[in-house]
């Protein structure tokens, strides 16, 4: 699996000075040492999307099973005790972000 990026005017990204895209580690990847941002100038996390995303495959989150060993199964009695103590809220989404989310039901 290849991963294209194209610019507008990728004459804008000549400059030598400030070269934050490599060559990945990995056959066919490329890192970039910065934020990303999709449809936005100012990301505040490592990749900022504003606006729908479509995944042709899988996602992948730290939590998967592919990342951890040694599995085990646990008591469900003490699980069911820890659950008890928990602190469940209900809430609505503020309206500006309700709007901005595009989320209907708040």
């Amino acid at each position: 699996q290849k991963t294209f990026f194209q610019a507008s005017n990728p004459g804008l990204f000549e400059n030598d000075s400030d070269v934050l895209w490599q060559r990945g580690h990995v056959p066919e990847t490329i890192a970039y040492h910065g934020r990303v941002g999709i449809n936005t100038d100012a990301p505040d996390k490592v990749l900022v999307v504003c606006g729908n995303t479509k995944v042709m495959g899988r996602v992948m989150h730290p939590s998967d099973s592919q990342a951890k060993q040694n599995i085990q199964e646990v008591d469900t009695n003490e699980q069911l005790r820890r659950i008890t103590q928990m602190r469940l809220v209900e809430y609505d989404y503020k309206p500006e972000f309700a709007s901005v989310m595009g989320i209907k039901d708040t």
